[in-house]
């Protein structure tokens, strides 16, 4: 006998796959493949982990950009306001001129509200608790710094945790008032 002789005796077994594991029926007496398919649980998990990782990043790039545009527009703010004040025509005008200059400033970046604007002595630092105010003069040759200063709250965290996540940012610009300008500081008649 040949090995050709014995084929047609000899019935290949069924292949079993590893995914397919053969158990008994639940309620039958009988044997039939039980399929532990894992396909599509990949792109469940990467959507997943994600969008679980994505919403931080996000949350923390919003934060960022809020705070920088505060920065900008303090900064602005600081400079637009020196420049109304050192271009007016009387210490009472100018301190009006450069507060309208700061609010105008803060709607460029798309800020509300009116940020808070000191005057101070040349050397001041904008950042200490209270910068001081009425460092400004219109006489010749006068040196002094406009602080703005305002708070930038971070998006979300307002209606969570009011005041406690906000973070204060301060803009600074010395101001030189021209050393062969006229004399516009109020001045008493005799």
């Amino acid at each position: 006998m040949s090995v050709r002789d014995l084929a047609p005796l000899i019935r290949p077994a069924p292949l079993i796959r590893p995914a397919q594991r053969v158990r008994p029926a639940p309620g039958r007496g009988g044997l039939r493949p039980h399929r532990r398919d894992d396909s599509g649980t990949a792109l469940i998990e990467f959507v997943g982990l994600s969008v679980l990782l994505l919403i931080p990043f996000v949350y923390f790039f919003l934060s960022v950009f809020a705070v920088q545009r505060s920065a900008f527009a303090v900064t602005q703010a600081a400079r637009a306001a020196g420049r109304a004040y050192a271009t007016a025509d009387s210490e009472d005008q100018a301190v009006e001129r450069a507060r309208v200059a700061a609010r105008l400033a803060f709607a460029d970046q798309g800020l509300d509200g009116a940020p808070e604007v000191r005057f101070a002595p040349e050397g001041t630092d904008c950042g200490a608790g209270d910068p001081g105010d009425g460092g400004a003069s219109l006489a010749p040759g006068s040196r002094f710094v406009v602080c703005v200063r305002s708070v930038a709250a971070l998006p979300g965290a307002a209606q969570l945790f009011t005041g406690l996540a906000d973070i204060t940012v301060n803009g600074k610009f010395i101001v030189v008032v021209d050393a062969y300008r006229r004399d516009r500081t109020a001045t008493t008649a005799p």
